[in-house]
């Protein structure tokens, strides 16, 4: 019998899974026109149920990548919670109304909920015009690294060996493919395949409390809160409703082990209850109000929750994994798809950078240092927040129980909404001069603030200057320019920039630009002048701003101060992902081109 042929290939970048973490991750190497491939055990791609929420600071990072438009268009936006206790009459009552987004650096102050099919689908539609397609129907089924650490420590060698099969192939068709890889990226989801490969424990404990999810078009009732995010606290169970795109809603409800635990194994048998069973529950806690369906279930699952972290989340630098392998928690806080997006977000730039030879393999590392630390944090929240939501509410007869104000209190933190993360001092991140711009806090996401083009007096969002392009930015604050000694100070950084052996020469190559510089002055819309300013700093007439109300006189001129620059000016480093990386004084350059000496390569 002829032995059949296996085809070989090499790619820089092998992805397993395509879920969010998968699809995020692909469509950012894409755009940085890294030779990828993805590939999915599914044979269709997901139409409902799943994740379907997305914070506020995931909706910056989509921005950032040019998606926000559609699914702020697709999605439904949730502004307000509200929080149920029980009543005296034995039903449930409003205890409190509140802004469901409590940070105020949020530029986008509300959660968006859609179904996580149609976030895939932003993500689909988005790479398929760079050549990418997610191969359904193939799983991998053998991965080997290459123990060699010369070729592990070489950026351009092929050190990962996977054996992919296609499941859609008939026995007599060539079904295997030996995929040689720089890297590869485990986003397949929490029984991941790659994670058990290479005996990656997840640390962690499973909680004792099972919910149940149904998914459903709006019910007839006369619930006031149906529209806003309820979170109830009955004496039958708590309740977490979810409003959704078109017309739907989500109802997550705490159950009883003995309505969904089989006795004989002690875990969760889905042949005990099923989304009728888990309505009715729902009902129960949300008396005297009235929820009665009015067509069929969209999707329902129940779950157990495991709160777990992975021991690492990278092997030699050359495997990782990503989201929903890496770290496991409750869906109540709403943090799943947002973790798994943000993952990936912070690990795609430096893959990038690396592939093309312009970041050292050591940048890698920070992926899970950054992220690992990120998932501890999320845990520990996850596990305060689930006991309080499972807990028993305060009442006269449980007078140790949950009380509201604990509750609320707790709830409006801004870990949920993303803005809060911050990154520990790395070669990624430097950890002096913060007082030179005490709010571009280093480590944390540049904020949203409003600054006017100078060209036109136009007002832009800063962050709209910072696009996921895999650019580092260079936030030039010039301070007051017409000063003649802040000119005289600008004038000279300009200098040191333009020097050889400064960074902005030295990792540059013909073409192929490593940073984008934009210049933010203290200055007045009527009388500035933007050529006044070194050539250097205005490499086109778009990339200049002033810190000036617009033309209505309705907002702006506050940026220098938002940010806490003083007049003497600053010069910010902003990463690929848009966190604060370096902060220097204008007159020490030098403090720049110490920071990207430490993990970028000079081209070959």
């Amino acid at each position: 019998m002829p032995v059949p042929f296996v085809r070989h290939s090499e790619v820089d970048v092998l992805i397993i899974g395509a879920g969010p973490a998968g699809l995020m991750c692909a469509n950012a190497l894409a755009n940085a026109n890294v030779n990828i491939r993805i590939v999915e055990q599914r044979a269709f791609k997901l139409t409902t149920g799943q994740g379907d929420g997305i914070s506020p600071r995931t909706i910056e990072v989509l921005q950032s990548y040019g998606l926000a438009e559609r699914f702020l268009r697709e999605s439904c936006q949730i502004h307000l919670a509200a929080f149920y206790n029980p009543s005296s009459t034995g039903g449930i009552e409003l205890t409190n109304r509140t802004s469901n987004v409590t940070a105020p650096s949020a530029r986008y102050p509300f959660e968006g909920t859609l179904h996580q099919g149609a976030i895939q689908d932003i993500f689909l539609d988005s790479i398929t015009p760079l050549g990418v397609k997610v191969e359904l129907s193939t799983i991998p089924i053998s991965i080997e690294l290459s123990q060699d650490e010369n070729e592990l420590m070489d950026p351009t060698s092929y050190p990962v060996r996977v054996v992919l099969r296609r499941l859609d192939k008939s026995e007599d068709e060539p079904r295997e493919e030996i995929v040689h890889a720089k890297f590869v990226v485990g986003c397949d989801g929490a029984h991941s395949w790659v994670r058990k490969q290479f005996d990656i424990t997840m640390d962690g404990e499973q909680s004792n409390s099972i919910w149940g999810v149904v998914d459903m078009v709006m019910p007839h009732t006369d619930f006031p809160d149906i529209r806003n995010k309820a979170l109830v606290h009955s004496n039958h169970g708590s309740i977490l409703l979810i409003p959704r795109e078109q017309d739907r809603i989500r109802i997550y409800v705490q159950l009883e082990d003995k309505d969904v635990v089989n006795p004989a194994t002690g875990r969760v048998d889905k042949e005990k209850m099923g989304p009728e069973q888990i309505l009715a529950t729902a009902q129960r806690s949300l008396e005297p109000y009235k929820l009665i369906r009015k067509s069929e279930f969209l999707w329902w699952t129940i779950y157990n929750i495991g709160q777990r972290v992975a021991s690492k989340f990278s092997i030699k630098n050359r495997v990782f994994i990503t989201g929903d392998a890496c770290h496991t928690h409750s869906p109540n806080a709403g943090q799943g798809m947002n973790a798994s997006i943000n993952d990936s977000h912070n690990l795609a730039w430096k893959i990038a950078l690396v592939v093309h030879g312009w970041a050292d393999m050591l940048l890698l590392s920070t992926y899970e240092s950054e992220r690992r630390k990120f998932a501890l944090d999320l845990i520990a929240f996850d596990k305060m927040w689930s006991t309080l939501f499972c807990g028993k509410p305060l009442t006269e007869e449980h007078n140790d129980g949950v009380s509201p104000q604990h509750f609320i209190k707790t709830f409006q933190t801004d870990f949920t909404s993303g803005v809060g993360i911050h990154y520990n001092p790395s070669v990624a991140v430097n950890d002096r001069n913060q007082e030179l711009a005490s709010g571009l806090i280093l480590g944390k996401r540049v904020p949203p603030c409003k600054f006017l083009r100078a060209a036109d007096a136009w007002p832009f969002e800063l962050q709209d200057l910072l696009p996921s392009d895999f650019l580092f930015k260079l936030l030039v604050f010039t301070g007051e320019f017409d000063d003649p000694l802040q000119q005289a100070r600008v004038e000279s950084m300009v200098t040191d920039m333009e020097k050889p052996r400064s960074f902005l020469n030295r990792y540059a190559t013909p073409g192929s630009p490593r940073f984008d510089i934009v210049t933010i002055s203290k200055g007045q819309k009527e009388t500035f002048n933007i050529f006044r300013l070194p050539t250097l700093l205005r490499s086109h007439w778009s990339k200049v701003f002033i810190d000036d109300t617009d033309p209505t006189g309705s907002f702006g001129g506050e940026g220098y101060s938002y940010y806490g620059v003083g007049p003497e000016g600053a010069l910010v480093a902003v990463r690929p992902d848009g966190y604060v990386g370096a902060i220097v004084p204008l007159d020490h350059v030098g403090g720049l081109d110490a920071y990207f000496e430490s993990f970028m390569k000079i081209p070959a």
